[in-house]
C-alpha cells in the first residue's frame, strides 16, 4: 500500500521546487513584516497581496512531538517508531513534520534542528524531515 504524499498547487509549488534542490523556501510578508507558513495567496489578517517567496536555511526548534509506536495508518506500518513534530522555523512559522535520525528518548522541547530533504522519486515530490542540529541526540 502507498503511502500518501503531498499534492503540490500552483500556489505551493515554489515551496516543493525549493525542497528538490535541497533549499526551503517560505513566504514573506513586507506588510505584516514576518514570514508566513503555509504557502497562500494573501498575507493572514491584511489579505494584503504582498507575499514574496524568500529563501531560509530552514533550521529551527522543536515545539513538540510524539512518538508513534504504533502505525498511524497501515501504509507506515515499516515505520515505528515513527517521530512526528511540530517544528519551529527560526523565522517564526511552525509546521507539522516527521524527525529522522534521531534517538526518541533524546528528543526534547526546545532542541535545535536543521532540514533534511527527503526525496520521493516515485511520487514526484521531496519531503521536509528534521533532524538534530548537531548529530544525535543524547
Amino acid at each position: 500500500m502507498a503511502r500518501p504524499v503531498p499534492l503540490p498547487t500552483p500556489v505551493s509549488q515554489p515551496f516543493w521546487d525549493g525542497l528538490a534542490r535541497g533549499e526551503v523556501w517560505i513566504q514573506y510578508s513586507p506588510s505584516l513584516d514576518r514570514y508566513i507558513f503555509y504557502p497562500r495567496v494573501l498575507a493572514p489578517g491584511t489579505l494584503a497581496d504582498d507575499l514574496l517567496w524568500r529563501r531560509i536555511p530552514g533550521t529551527g526548534t522543536l515545539v513538540s512531538f510524539t512518538v508513534a509506536a504504533r502505525p498511524v495508518a497501515p501504509q507506515f506500518a515499516d515505520a515505528v517508531p515513527q517521530l512526528l513534530a511540530v517544528v519551529a522555523f527560526d523565522e517564526g512559522p511552525r509546521l507539522a513534520t516527521e524527525l529522522v535520525d534521531v534517538d526518541p528518548a533524546g528528543l526534547r522541547i526546545g532542541m535545535r534542528l536543521r532540514p533534511v530533504f527527503v526525496a520521493r522519486p516515485d511520487d514526484g515530490v521531496t519531503l521536509l524531515h528534521f533532524t538534530a542540529e548537531h548529530g544525535h541526540p543524547a
